[in-house]
């Protein structure tokens, strides 16, 4: 798949959010309004991943792409998670869910790039860092293109130099998890001051994401210099996502007045609505993806129980620009600028 031509005829993308709210439905929305859609891999087996790619081709849709978390870091210490497990009991009482266990895991990597080189979609992407060069050779070989998320000028060098096809640039209002490669090294800086430095250090299509909401959004970021747009929270209301009805609720309840970044979730920076488990747990350790273990039945059991303030509501800064509306239609009024 050639990316330049590929985001010439689409320069809207629907943002790969883990955890549900990317799903079929959703891409195949975006896909039939001239977007380019896109399934998260993360924190999915193989096996269901495998399902979710064909749920896509199933309702028709042949044109999307794949996001997969590659594995960073190393396993924590024992101590550091004793201690946040004793942290999280107060939430373990609160919905009768136990923690749980500390794992460390590489998501099931070598497994899922055989799969995308077995079955290929149009674009694997890649978060929390840059694969192989033979990697990267692999998936173009089997005639996917490839994009690497970037936070910072050396990043997207990094990724260019091993052989990606495009760069997607994130800014600091990005919802969900930053996208560094190195969290203690991530350059937090707002999208429109990153991306013109990305677009003049490489010579692939860049990508901006981060705060994109509306039009005058998309129309800044393609002015800056990008080849294309990515859109996470602007999708999370529409009735295609699988996002949970509490937090697509949460994005218009004006007791939501602000987002953080924050650890307490998984381990690893993201940002998403500021509630009451950030704010009770300031100091959770940088230990992904064990964090993410522990919390998971937490979390689960939240939102379960529609408690807002102990689920991972994700969002990113503009969130209180999204819409209720069809994915197709958000689409349509974003392309009017493009």
């Amino acid at each position: 798949m050639d990316l330049h031509e590929l985001l010439g005829a689409r320069r809207v993308l629907q943002a790969p959010m883990a955890g549900g709210a990317s799903n079929p439905a959703l891409v195949h929305a975006v896909d039939g309004a001239g977007g380019l859609g896109s399934l998260a891999a993360g924190y999915l087996s193989v096996e269901a991943l495998a399902e979710r790619i064909s749920g896509v081709r199933g309702l028709g849709t042949d044109v999307f792409g794949v996001n997969v978390f590659v594995p960073s870091g190393a396993p924590a210490p024992v101590s550091v998670l004793d201690g946040y497990r004793r942290d999280l009991a107060a939430e373990s009482v609160r919905h009768g869910a136990e923690v749980g266990p500390s794992t460390y895991d590489d998501d099931a990597w070598d497994a899922k790039i055989d799969l995308l080189v077995g079955s290929p979609v149009s674009v694997v992407s890649f978060t929390f860092g840059c694969p192989s060069t033979r990697v990267l050779e692999r998936l173009r070989d089997a005639g996917s293109a490839t994009v690497v998320t970037a936070t910072t000028v050396e990043e997207a060098r990094t990724a260019v130099a091993r052989g990606a096809d495009g760069v997607c640039v994130q800014g600091v209002e990005a919802g969900g998890h930053r996208a560094t490669f190195d969290p203690a090294r991530g350059d937090d800086r707002p999208l429109l001051s990153l991306l013109p430095e990305v677009v003049g250090a490489v010579e692939v299509p860049v990508i901006a994401a981060g705060g994109i909401m509306t039009e005058e959004d998309v129309a800044a970021a393609l002015t800056s210099g990008a080849t294309a747009v990515q859109l996470g929270t602007a999708f999370l209301r529409c009735p295609e996502s699988g996002a949970q009805p509490a937090h697509k609720a949460a994005l218009a309840d004006p007791s939501f007045t602000g987002t953080s970044l924050t650890r307490a979730f998984t381990g690893r920076p993201a940002r998403g609505l500021t509630n009451r488990f950030m704010t009770e747990h300031p100091d959770a350790p940088a230990a992904y993806p064990e964090v993410h273990h522990m919390t998971k039945p937490l979390r689960a059991a939240a939102a379960r129980a529609g408690d807002t303030g102990g689920m991972a509501l994700w969002a990113g800064t503009g969130f209180r620009r999204a819409r209720e509306l069809p994915a197709a239609d958000l689409v349509a009024a974003l392309r009017e600028v493009v």
